[in-house]
């Protein structure tokens, strides 16, 4: 349940609406996700997020869009955010990721979070070759 209450009708705000037809924009789709609705309670909140998503996530830059969004979901996994697990997957998928990418996407985040943990648990000392700083 949440925690906070969607606007009946968010778009009465301007400033929320003015946010909303950019995500329509930027996505090329006139749907809205519960994300944002139910951050529209905040307009302030909502605009600086989606500023910040729309920087990071929608313009072009050294990562594909599909490699950003699997990262999105691999960080959503590891903090246990259902939410974001089943957006930033369904938007990987739109972006051309495949069953066989899938599936071995989850098992390199399930090796990773397997190592993570033995690592922390025996505390490995850190290579002198992996710290950057050392070898710039």
């Amino acid at each position: 349940m949440s925690t906070v209450s969607p606007p009946q009708n968010p778009e009465a705000n301007p400033k929320v609406k003015i946010v909303f037809d950019d995500i329509r924009a930027t996505r090329g789709s006139n749907f809205i996700n519960n994300l944002w609705h139910y951050l529209a309670f905040d307009p302030e909140l909502l605009e600086s997020t989606w500023n910040e998503v729309k920087t990071i996530m929608a313009k072009p830059s050294n990562l594909d869009p599909m490699t950003k969004e699997l990262i999105y979901a691999a960080v959503s996994i590891a903090n246990s955010c259902e939410y974001c697990i089943h957006s930033h997957t369904a938007a990987a998928r739109a972006k051309g990721m495949s069953d066989e990418q899938y599936a071995e996407f989850l098992s390199i985040v399930s090796l990773a979070g397997r190592t993570n943990h033995l690592l922390n648990g025996i505390k490995v000392p850190i290579d002198p070759e992996f710290d950057h700083e050392n070898n710039g």
